[in-house]
Parts: C-alpha cells; sequence; structure tokens
C-alpha cells in the first residue's frame, strides 16, 4: 500500500496531466455541435471529384438566399397596408360645421341662403368622409389597395378614394365652384377649416403583425429529391441548381435526429479527433518544450487558452453565424508568444483553429483564413510591450484577412459581385478586439503568476521601490547592477535570446546585498574593511548569504520566479574563490564544500549570460593598467574556468553563442575603459 502511495506521490504530476487532457477533451466535444459532419466538400464552380452521387434519403432543396430575399421584397411590395376609419367623427364634424355656418355667416345672407348653404355644408361634408381623411405619413401609388376598418369590417379601396389632408384645399374649391357658391366662397372656407379634421389613421401594429405572418408562412424548399434520384455524375461542374441540391443535401444530413447509437457513435468519434490534436501538443510539448511540459501551471494556461478560444467561438456561431471572424482568434498566439515563444504560440494556435473547423460552415476557407492570420501575428509582433508594433500587427492581420477573403469570394463566384461588404467589417471589428490582449495579458499574470515581457519592461524601471531601495542601501552594488544590466542585454540580443529578462534578471541578482552591503567591497567607502575581524570561512558565509537573502527579499516584494531565477543561479556552484584561498593558508586540507554557493548552475540562456557577465564587470574592477590584450585575456580566463566547473552544462547554450557573447563582452569593456587598437611599434 505504501509502495501504492510512494508512486501516486511521485507520479502526481503526471496524473494530474491525464486529468486535464480528459477534463479539456470532454469540454470540447460537449461544445462542438453532435450533428454528423458532410463527408464531400462542395467546391462551387469546379468539377465533382468524387464517384457519381445518389440521394439517401429524401430531401427538399432549399431556396437560395437570393430567392428567399426576393420571395420576401415581393411579399413586402404587394401586401395591403391597414387603416382605421373613425366613423364617429363625420357626425360631430357635421355638427360642429353647421354651427360653424350661425357663427361665420351674417344674419341677412342666412335669412335668405340658410337651407341651401346648410345642405351644401352637409352634402360636401358627406363627400369628404365617404372614404375618409387621412393626415398623410407615407405615399402609396394612387392604385395601391388598402384596408379601411370601419368597426370590426374591413373594406378594400383603392389609396387615391382616400382624401388626403394635404388635398383638402383644391377639393373645397372645386366643390363650391361647382356649386356655384364663389361669392361664398372665403365664409364657407372657413366654415370647412374650423371644423373639418383627419378621422383615417394608419394602423402600423395590424399591418405589421398581417406582414409577419405572411413572411413567417414562406416555404424556405422547392420541390423534392427522392431517395437513390443521382444528384450528380463525377466530373460534373458545381454551379446552378446542382449546387443548390448538393447544399440542400448537406444541410439535411447535418441537421438529422439522430438515433442515441448514433449519437454515441458520433461523440466516440469527436472524442477521439479531439484527443488526438491536444495529444499532438503535449507531445510536442514534452519533445521541444520541456521546461513547459513539466510545469503543470503553464500547461493549465495553455489547454485554459485552448477551451476559452472555442467556447467564444461556439457561443459567437450560436448567437449569429455571420460575426464569426468577429472572434479574435489571433489574441491566442500573441498570448502564448508574449509568455513562451513563437513555436509554441503558433503549434497551438494551428491545434485549436483545426479543433473550431469542427463548429465553423466552410471550414477549410475559415481555417485556412485563421492559420495565415496567426502566422502573421507572429512573424510581425516582435516585442508587444511598444503599442505602436501591436497596432501595426492588427493592421497587418485584419489585411490579411481581407485579401484571403476577397481571394476566395473571387474563386467561388469567379466574379465581385456577389461580395459581401459586411464581412469587412466584422474583419475590421475582429483586428480592433485583438488589440484587448494587453488587459487579458495583465489578468493571466495575476491569476496564473507568469511574466510577460510588459511586465518585465515595468520591472526595469530604476526607479522602483525595490531598486530605489538597493540604490540607497548598497549604491556601489546598484551602479554595479546596472553595468551588468547593459552587458546582459547586449549580449542576449547577440545571441537572440530574451534581452528584456536578462536586463531585469541582471538589475535585480544582487538585491540580498541590501542585507550587509559594507562587506562587499564595491559598497566600501572607506580603508576600513569589514572582513578584517572574521575569519575566512566566516567571510565566505556572509559573501554567500547574499543569494539567499536575495530569494526571500524578491519573494517578499513579490518579484516572479523568473526573476528569482536570475538570483538562485547568477553564482552557480562557484567558490567563493579569495576566502578560500585565504582559509587554505590557515589550513592546508580545508574544504572547498564550505565556501561554494548552493547553486543551481544556470539552467536558460538568459541565465548563463547574466553568470558571466556578472564575474567579468566584478573582476574588471581590479584590473589597474587595462589593455585590449588584458581584456581580452581576462575575459577568456574567467569565462573557460566557469566552463571547465560545468556552469553551463544545463543551460542549453552552445559554444558557439559562448564565443559571441565573449566577442560582445569585451569590445563592451573596452568600450568603458575607453581603450583603442595597440598598434605595433
Amino acid at each position: 500500500m505504501s509502495d501504492f502511495i510512494n508512486k501516486l506521490y511521485k507520479n502526481q504530476a503526471l496524473f494530474y496531466k491525464v486529468f486535464l487532457f480528459v477534463l479539456t477533451s470532454v469540454l470540447i466535444v460537449y461544445l462542438l455541435p453532435k450533428g454528423g459532419k458532410f463527408k464531400y466538400d462542395i467546391p462551387k464552380g469546379k468539377p465533382w471529384q468524387y464517384e457519381n452521387l445518389y440521394a439517401p434519403f429524401d430531401f427538399a432543396i432549399l431556396k437560395t438566399d437570393e430567392e428567399i430575399a426576393a420571395e420576401k421584397q415581393d411579399i413586402s411590395r404587394s401586401h395591403i397596408p391597414y387603416y382605421n376609419f373613425d366613423t364617429e367623427k363625420p357626425e360631430r364634424i357635421k355638427e360642429d360645421a353647421l354651427q360653424e355656418v350661425q357663427n361665420v355667416f351674417p344674419d341677412s345672407t342666412l335669412s335668405v341662403y340658410e337651407t341651401i348653404i346648410d345642405d351644401f355644408v352637409t352634402e360636401t361634408i358627406n363627400k369628404i368622409y365617404e372614404f375618409g381623411l387621412l393626415q398623410e405619413s407615407e405615399r402609396l401609388e394612387p392604385d395601391q389597395l388598402v384596408y379601411l376598418l370601419k368597426g370590426n369590417e374591413a373594406s378594400e379601396v383603392a389609396y387615391r378614394r382616400i382624401l388626403k389632408q394635404g388635398e383638402i384645399r383644391s377639393f373645397l374649391n372645386n366643390e363650391i365652384t361647382n356649386a356655384g357658391f364663389s361669392s361664398f366662397k372665403t365664409e364657407l372656407l372657413e366654415v370647412f377649416f374650423n371644423s373639418v379634421e383627419p378621422n383615417v389613421t394608419f394602423n402600423n401594429n395590424l399591418t405589421q403583425k398581417e406582414l409577419e405572418s405572411k413572411l413567417n408562412n414562406i416555404s424556405y424548399t422547392r420541390g423534392i429529391i427522392e431517395q437513390g434520384s443521382r444528384i450528380i455524375a463525377k466530373g460534373e461542374v458545381v454551379e446552378g441548381n446542382k449546387y443548390n441540391i448538393l447544399r440542400s443535401l448537406k444541410s439535411e444530413y447535418e441537421s438529422q435526429v439522430w438515433s442515441q447509437s448514433n449519437y454515441n457513435w458520433i461523440i466516440v468519434g469527436y472524442s477521439a479527433l479531439v484527443a488526438l490534436a491536444l495529444l499532438m501538443l503535449l507531445l510536442f510539448m514534452r519533445k521541444y518544450r520541456t521546461s513547459v511540459f513539466e510545469n503543470n501551471v503553464k500547461v493549465t494556461f495553455i489547454f485554459f487558452n485552448i477551451i476559452f478560444m472555442v467556447m467564444l467561438t461556439t457561443l459567437v456561431v450560436n448567437f449569429n453565424i455571420d460575426y464569426v471572424y468577429v472572434v479574435p482568434l489571433c489574441i491566442l498566439p500573441l498570448t502564448l508568444k508574449a509568455f513562451f515563444d513563437a513555436r509554441l504560440g503558433l503549434f497551438t494556435h494551428v491545434i485549436t483553429v483545426l479543433l473550431l473547423g469542427f463548429i465553423v460552415p466552410n471550414s477549410y476557407e475559415y481555417m485556412f483564413l485563421q492559420i495565415i492570420a496567426g502566422i502573421v501575428t507572429i512573424l510581425t509582433v516582435s516585442e508587444l510591450y511598444k503599442r505602436a508594433n501591436l497596432f501595426i500587427s492588427v493592421g497587418q492581420i485584419t489585411l490579411v484577412y481581407i485579401v484571403a477573403y476577397f481571394a476566395f469570394t473571387v474563386i467561388q463566384e469567379g466574379d465581385i459581385s456577389d461580395m459581401k461588404p459586411e464581412i469587412f467589417l466584422t474583419f475590421i471589428l475582429g483586428g480592433l478586439a485583438t488589440l484587448f490582449v494587453q488587459p487579458l495579458i495583465y489578468v493571466y499574470e495575476k491569476i496564473f503568476g507568469m511574466v510577460s515581457d510588459m511586465s518585465l519592461l515595468e520591472l526595469s524601471d530604476t526607479n522602483s521601490k525595490l531598486l530605489k531601495e538597493l540604490a540607497e542601501k548598497a549604491p556601489g552594488t546598484f551602479h554595479h547592477s546596472l553595468n551588468v544590466a547593459n552587458l546582459a542585454e547586449a549580449a542576449a540580443n547577440e545571441i537572440q535570446a530574451n534581452a528584456m529578462l536578462a536586463r531585469v534578471g541582471a538589475l535585480y541578482h544582487d538585491i540580498g546585498k541590501m542585507h550587509n552591503p559594507t562587506y562587499f567591497t564595491e559598497n566600501q567607502t572607506t580603508s576600513v574593511n569589514s572582513h578584517d575581524e572574521l575569519s575566512p570561512r566566516e567571510s565566505a558565509q556572509i559573501i554567500i548569504e547574499h543569494v539567499i537573502k536575495g530569494i526571500e527579499i524578491a519573494k517578499k516584494n513579490n518579484l516572479p520566479d523568473r526573476v528569482i531565477d536570475f538570483i538562485r543561479t547568477h553564482h552557480g556552484t562557484t567558490t567563493v574563490y579569495y576566502f578560500y584561498m585565504k582559509e587554505k593558508e590557515i589550513n592546508k586540507n580545508a574544504p572547498s564544500e564550505d565556501f561554494r554557493y548552493p547553486g543551481p548552475i544556470p539552467f536558460s540562456k538568459e541565465t548563463a549570460i547574466l553568470m558571466m557577465c556578472d564575474s567579468v564587470e566584478a573582476a574588471s574592477k581590479s584590473i589597474k593598467e587595462p589593455t585590449s590584450v588584458l581584456i581580452d585575456n581576462f575575459v577568456e580566463k574567467i569565462i573557460d574556468k566557469q566552463l571547465e566547473e560545468g556552469q553551463f552544462l544545463n543551460s542549453n547554450i552552445t559554444f558557439k553563442e559562448i564565443q559571441m557573447v565573449k566577442k560582445i563582452l569585451k569590445r563592451k569593456l573596452k568600450n568603458i575603459y575607453h581603450l583603442r587598437i595597440e598598434y605595433p611599434e
């Protein structure tokens, strides 16, 4: 039992990866659409490359989007609108008009013509309200039919039969003239204008409800293809009706309600493909990115990003398939490049795009665009912490999307008339959404405890609290750290290592000297040496202790582990040689282990660079009369000694790169000491 527990404990990291692998596979399969996958590509405008295709079952032919749009337009154009006719208003208006006659006409006129005038006014109002008076808001065609709603009854009339408020003056003028009342025109117009008002209003609610009912009853299919019918023969060009039938078959196939047995087999198929894709990613990390593979937090981070992108794309596809390119998929390679490297970022991006091919329509087109965009992202963004670089990259990504979409449309349609301008807007929105990568990286740093170049840029600020404290307590060490940082950055640039990481590591590598600053020569401002009263062994322990104290201070100030690694490794397992030799003068058999730094030795190119730069910069202060030859020999001697002691065995740095670092250090030191080439006598 204890052996089993021990094995379980030793392999807990592996068990966690297996659990993470299974969990991620399950989540992605859960998010994938569960319909069957049509096994043929439909190459519009190209010959059918497969064998003769026969209908596997009865299915309806779907109308094209253009046919449906045209049908909807015809329905909207021919739809009869509804108007409400107020039946009570005419009677009230007639009474008001007769009262106005009494108010407007003088008594002398009324005594002679009252009956004639009243009859004319009544007859005219009856004519006005025969089909009603409308305060016109929308102008329809004169012969357009409309429904007039009088209570619960609706009657069809031509739109021109309804009198419009803008036509009322000319109508009244004609009626007055035809009736021979021109002499009373002014008074009669005043009577009508004071009493007449619209009684017909547009019923928008009923009109829209009726229109929606008609639109909802549109048939989206036309005709049936019977089982066994030949759909297309090998070599036939896929266009026109053939293309529509194939598209209909694909839609019907993928939307079928599967039996429980078929459904289970589909789940098995999806699970196998998803697991295979994720397994390839794990194998890639295990073979080429061992440090990432062995760190479960980093593996979790990568898998989380894959799930996040799959989930986001699924949500957008379910909401509206037209917005699929708004999803900023290029955030994935950008994020992984910021925390790891370009190759891992691109490999993960490709795996994710392959998984998304199950979700989106036109999967080949989608995968081509996204993979090309991912490659452009990896190649163009070199320093993410520089905002200008990110904006330029976003512009290039958007341009790639637009060019690729244009090319696909031309290939499929043969011209540009069917190109959808709105798709370009989704590309632009997707590009702008990529700018969200910077705040997202900040959130990831806080959640997963990792560090990106943007955080390193903040840490490189010499006005930060910790570096200010170092400058106050140990000014000599601070100056030494600045010099080492400059040397390390130049060396890292030369061998294509992470220059920003090397610089930040160099700035903080000696913060442990703040604990006992006067025990280090660069901080001694007087001729009194603090080590004079100590034994060589005690002095060595104080010197060695600055590594341990540095780690404590770094953790207390929440420095990232990647920076603390520089503090741990900058002396590797070398000995405090000066005090070791002094001890040997007293005791020839003194063990070197008591004077050796605890390590570990450097395990990256950047930490190896720091060890070289730190040793060379510190020792260079002891050169009293530097010359070009002396500096060359001096650099060679120090770095060769570190090589002999095996300090760079774990750092993945080549001999060629070490020679390049030597060359940079020699040149930089000569610049510091203002040396020129020594010409022969």
